[in-house]
This record gives structure tokens, C-alpha cells and sequence, in this order.
């Protein structure tokens, strides 16, 4: 499993953000577009679905811009990637929209889908707006970038 490379945009832009007066300070997408080397029409698209998403509040006009919703200690790296990409569901087995799966009646491993899908959000969840921001130092065991996070299957 791969981020997108727009959910790894849009962390790499949130991260940005943060920084940015602990996220209190308005910025605008040309800015950050500019910081971050994110493509301006993706940054503006970006800012549109996290604003949806509720992750920032945007202001239209001179002085306007957008800034995070909440503190970047109460926004993870999960509320970031489903803003993008939606709820997070490795299978379908756990997708409640989809069923199409040929094995559905006799599969012994739909029941435990849920259970991984959960550990694998979770950990995503564990990790904050702050940490990836640098604003803490992440645990030993948390070094790893956007860039690196890949889960193995």
C-alpha cells in the first residue's frame, strides 16, 4: 500500500501550515504551493478538500488565505490522508459501500480485515499535525517520513 502522491501532498502542506504560527497564522496556497515545491493548481486543489474535510477554515479576498481548524496536536496524519483519499478500508471486506468480492460466503479472512484495517488507521491516527511538523521529536521508532510510509502486504 502506497500513499497518493495528493494525500503525501497534502500532509507535506499541512505540515507547512503547522509551522506557520502553529497553523494560527493565515497563508495562502500560492505561498505554500511555493514553500513546499507543491504544484500551484494541486495546492489550490488541495486546499478546497481539506477545507471540505474541515481540516482548515479558508477566507476569500485581500489578507485572506486559510489556516487550520484546530491545533495541529488535534489533527493526524489519518483526518489528513481521509480528507484526500477518503475512509481508510484495505479491502473491500471492510468498505460497507462495496461487496464485490467472488469469495464472500466462504472467506475465513473477512473477519480479521477489520482488525488490521483498524491497526493500520490507528497508527496513522497516532501520529500528529505537531509531530510531523517537528514542533516534537517523533519516538525512535516514528522516523520515518510521508515519503517512507509504505505498509507491506
Amino acid at each position: 500500500m502506497r500513499l497518493s502522491s495528493l494525500a503525501d501532498y497534502a500532509v507535506v502542506m499541512m505540515t507547512a501550515a503547522a509551522r506557520h504560527c502553529g497553523g494560527l497564522a493565515r497563508v495562502n496556497a500560492t505561498s505554500l504551493a511555493e514553500e513546499t515545491g507543491v504544484p500551484l493548481p494541486t495546492a489550490q486543489k488541495l486546499v478546497s478538500r481539506l477545507s471540505s474535510a474541515g481540516l482548515i477554515e479558508s477566507t476569500r479576498g485581500t489578507g485572506g488565505g486559510f489556516r487550520l481548524s484546530r491545533p495541529p496536536a488535534a489533527i493526524t496524519l489519518a483526518d489528513i490522508i481521509e480528507a484526500v483519499e477518503g475512509p481508510i478500508a484495505l479491502t473491500n471486506c471492510v468498505d460497507p459501500s462495496h461487496h464485490e468480492c467472488a469469495l464472500d460466503g466462504t472467506c475465513r479472512v473477512k473477519p480479521h480485515w477489520p482488525v488490521v484495517n483498524n491497526a493500520v488507521r490507528g497508527a496513522l491516527a497516532g501520529v500528529t499535525l505537531t509531530q510531523l511538523a517537528g514542533q516534537s521529536l517523533p519516538a525512535p521508532h516514528e522516523g520515518r517520513t510521508t515519503h517512507d510510509m509504505r505498509v507491506e502486504a
